[in-house]
């Protein structure tokens, strides 16, 4: 059985959690989000903690029950704290800047690459090397991460390049000089 499925989630005090058949609704003091959960799982709510159940043993319903529990977690953490993923740029006069809502990336190409976050979203950046993604929903938040690194993921001879921060890059030597 699920080790992570199996263990109940905590409901803050400042939560309130609406149960209505698979649509849950979680609403808190950084916002609001919801969900369907798929068929395969039940929840329950007891109290001030919910525990989710699997219809069945099936392979299908086993695969889902801690994906199901993990996915009601981040919806609670997510209203209550938020979620935050920093990034750090490197490189000579590689830089960024905040122009309204929208990110300006100054990262070696000719003109500056301009990224515009979805809903929820909030960017900051710290220092002009420095960039935080900031949101209640964690898979936007992550997704949001990842297509900034894209603009230049980080190069394994200079290791210049955007890059999460504490992310080890691998290097590798250069040429080898003549004989």
């Amino acid at each position: 059985m699920s080790r992570i499925g199996k263990r109940p989630v905590a409901i803050p005090k400042n939560v309130n959690v609406t149960i209505d058949g698979q649509a849950v609704s979680v609403k808190g003091p950084k916002g609001e989000l919801a969900r369907v959960f798929p068929r395969e799982v039940s929840l329950q709510q007891d109290g001030d903690t919910i525990v989710v159940k699997r219809r069945d043993d099936s392979r299908v319903c086993r695969a889902r029950h801690g994906l199901s529990r993990t996915l009601l977690f981040n919806m609670v953490e997510g209203v209550s704290r938020g979620f935050e993923r920093r990034l750090e740029i490197q490189g000579v006069g590689y830089r960024a800047q905040v122009k309204g809502k929208n990110l300006v990336l100054n990262v070696g190409y000719s003109k500056p690459v301009e990224i515009q976050p979805p809903d929820g979203i909030e960017l900051a950046v710290e220092g002009n090397t420095n960039v935080i993604v900031k949101g209640i929903n964690k898979e936007v938040v992550g997704n949001t991460a990842a297509r900034i690194r894209d603009v230049r993921p980080p190069e394994v001879y200079k290791g210049k390049g955007i890059r999460y921060a504490g992310e080890q890059v691998r290097r590798k030597a250069g040429k080898a000089g003549k004989k």
